[in-house]
């Protein structure tokens, strides 16, 4: 694998007092989900793995911070690729994991956007059936925050008798990634106005993606895919109207007035205009609070840069409080204003 394209896998890889006074029910989880060419295990709320990171390099400070508080959670499967999750070493290495699940409730993460969702969707459904779960609140880093959506769309198009409770977005491209814009060509790399880390980025992603022909969802972060009339997006509406959405974005790295706002502000991979999902239209997001943290993407695209761990938005301890925030108040969000710190 390309260095560059190994980059690209992991930098898209993937307290706040508690304030829901009433018990949560047995039969309500939280699911984390990664995102693009990820590698993840299955972890329950009593089981993990036990060398290495418990629950891979995105979701293992998350899951951990919310186990603490006693919340029921559940890492979904990724695979980076179809098939099984195994052991992995390299960055953020895991084994002796829980075992694994079949290849028909994993996700592939290199597949396309909605082959994912049906892939969580059917993990869902799994954990209705194996493990009494009817409620879920569902975070999605990165691309995960897209495939959450396709799930929930594939959830009800079923008839699942799970409820999707929430859903909070950490980083998630919901308009692109000026990346895949890059090499899409509707960005010129005259946009990164000379800065060396984002001509780095945007060259690196072009680059694979002539090399290695990439497909699935690496080929649909471009905004062409997601937005306009005919873009994904649009066949998302209603898919949320009744579950409040919190979106999360970083925006580390900046440049000087007048910048472009497809690029600038970003996260090393999303510019924040895409992760709080500014010209989403209220009829597929009628229902959103966004939150913005002077973070990283993820951990890795942290230690490229020289920044400490914590610095990433997948690691950072305000975010992890946020996410208990979205989920705690999930019962009354309905009830705030659309585009709430938007």
């Amino acid at each position: 694998m390309p260095r560059s394209l190994a980059l690209l896998a992991a930098i898209m890889l993937a307290g706040c007092s508690h304030t829901d006074t009433q018990p949560r029910p047995a039969s309500r989880a939280v699911v984390l989900v990664s995102g693009l060419a990820s590698t993840a295990p299955y972890t329950a709320p009593d089981a993990a793995c036990a060398i290495g990171l418990p629950a891979g390099t995105d979701h293992t400070p998350l899951r951990e911070h919310l186990v603490r508080k006693g919340y029921s959670v559940f890492t979904a499967p990724a695979m980076a690729g179809p098939g099984q999750v195994r052991d992995t070493n390299g960055y953020g290495a895991f084994a002796s994991c829980p075992s694994p699940l079949p290849a028909a409730v994993t996700v592939d993460s290199t597949g396309s956007i909605d082959l994912a969702g049906e892939h969580l969707a059917r993990f869902i459904d799994w954990l209705h059936t194996e493990k009494k779960i009817d409620e879920v609140d569902l975070v999605g880093h990165s691309m995960g925050g897209l495939y959450s959506r396709a799930a929930i769309r594939t959830l009800r198009a079923t008839g699942s008798p799970v409820l999707v409770r929430s859903l909070t977005t950490i980083g998630t491209p919901w308009q692109g990634s000026y990346l895949a814009n890059y090499a899409e060509g509707s960005i010129a790399l005259s946009a990164c106005q000379g800065d060396p880390f984002c001509e780095s980025q945007m060259k690196g992603y072009a680059r694979d993606i002539a090399a290695v022909h990439l497909s699935g969802s690496a080929r649909e972060l471009a905004q062409p895919y997601l937005t306009g009339a005919k873009g994904w997006n649009t066949f998302q509406a209603g898919v949320l109207d009744d579950i409040p959405v919190t979106l999360i974005g970083g925006n580390r790295y900046t440049h000087p007035d007048p910048a472009d706002a497809a690029v600038w502000p970003n996260d090393g991979v999303v510019e924040l205009r895409s992760a709080l999902a500014r010209d989403v239209d209220d009829s597929v997001l009628p229902h959103r609070r966004c939150r913005i943290v002077d973070d990283t993407h993820s951990d890795y695209v942290s230690m490229i840069t020289n920044l400490k761990r914590d610095t990433a938005l997948t690691w950072d301890p305000r975010v992890l409080d946020a996410v208990t925030a979205a989920i705690d108040g999930a019962p009354k969000a309905l009830d705030g204003p659309n585009r709430d710190g938007c």
